[in-house]
């Protein structure tokens, strides 16, 4: 009897169900893709591999009819190629479909996501998969603003490609190198102000169409390496945390504050709190038109380590609590059941 060898379990690779949305599907396949980025997990054979198996799994459960066909045939399809009867409860084959032209599972993947080549992934920095249908929107130049999706599928033979840039990279914009497998390499310009989930798109750099022997378009996903102070909202504003010792944050302050071009003097208020956010106007992230997002600052009072005070500091906090009016505790005696 023939067996299920080489199968693959797309909804199990991705952690959903089958009965999962395209929103709870395309959710975890950009959890991840970030995750096991081989940019970001630098001569891990492992997470390249399963960067593949996940975006393999995303290009079959991404499109409604290849779903259907995936659900339709699954790890059964090759009792249908040799004729055998599936187990009991297995979705019966489409009659229609020549399953004799299939050696493998993978020939009847590629065939489903209409790839003509397969192979490892090459290159610098670029990593290749195969594409599908786009039944959504098309795809957007950069220069026509920022696509908000990490992950989207252009017309065949156009090409998805990923590059994972620093984040001054993308702040002021660069050139990079890159190169497609069995393509010789070339030079594309990011643009400033490229944030994750920018596509860029490059005429002519796609994979070659076999019948019609003129190249698609590139279609490159920008993403970035995490940075230790910055971070992004859901706005595109920069968000970062800043430290402050409690006499700064009682009597108020003056510091320099890192932003993306330099740094810039924030003056803090008497009386701020920990977990307190102030913002800086214009001084986040580059838009197209020239324009820049807000850098929000939150506060965190941090207290010194006991064992590291002077005799002054620690008379002087002595000072204070025998001399301190205000009671931080007072919310605490109208608490009842």
């Amino acid at each position: 009897m023939a067996t299920a060898q080489g199968f693959k379990d797309y909804y199990q690779i991705l952690g959903v169900d089958k009965t999962a949305t395209a929103d709870e599907i395309k959710k975890a396949f950009r959890n991840l893709a970030r995750k096991h980025h081989p940019d970001l997990n630098p001569d891990d054979k492992t997470a390249e591999e399963r960067f593949k198996e996940i975006n393999e799994a995303y290009e079959v459960l991404s499109d409604e009819e290849n779903r259907k066909k995936y659900d339709q045939y699954g790890q059964y399809w090759k009792y249908a190629q040799e004729g055998a009867t599936p187990p009991r409860g297995a979705a019966q084959p489409d009659t229609t479909v020549d399953f004799g032209e299939y050696g493998n599972f993978e020939d009847f993947i590629n065939e489903l996501l209409h790839r003509y080549s397969t192979g490892d992934r090459q290159g610098r920095r670029v990593y290749q998969y195969s594409t599908s249908p786009d039944h959504g929107e098309g795809p957007e130049d950069f220069d026509e603003g920022y696509r908000s999706t990490y992950h989207s599928y252009a017309p065949h033979p156009d090409t998805e490609a990923a590059i994972v840039l620093t984040w001054a990279e993308a702040f002021k914009g660069t050139v990079k190198q890159l190169q497609l497998e069995g393509e010789q390499p070339f030079k594309v310009r990011v643009p400033a102000g490229a944030k994750p989930g920018s596509r860029i798109r490059i005429k002519g750099k796609g994979r070659m169409n076999p019948f019609t022997k003129e190249p698609g378009d590139l279609y490159l996903t920008i993403d970035l390496a995490p940075h230790p102070f910055f971070k992004f909202d859901d706005n595109d504003n920069i968000t970062c945390e800043i430290s402050l010792a409690p006499d700064e944050a009682v009597l108020g302050t003056q510091l320099q504050v890192p932003t993306p071009d330099g740094l810039v003097n924030l003056k803090i208020p008497a009386g701020s709190n920990s977990g307190q956010v102030l913002r800086l106007r214009g001084k986040g992230w580059k838009l197209p038109k020239g324009q820049r997002t807000d850098q929000w600052v939150k506060l965190k009072i941090v207290t010194p380590p006991s064992n590291e005070l002077s005799e002054v500091e620690r008379q002087s906090y002595e000072t204070i609590r025998s001399n301190r009016q205000f009671n931080p505790h007072a919310d605490l005696e109208s608490i009842t059941l």
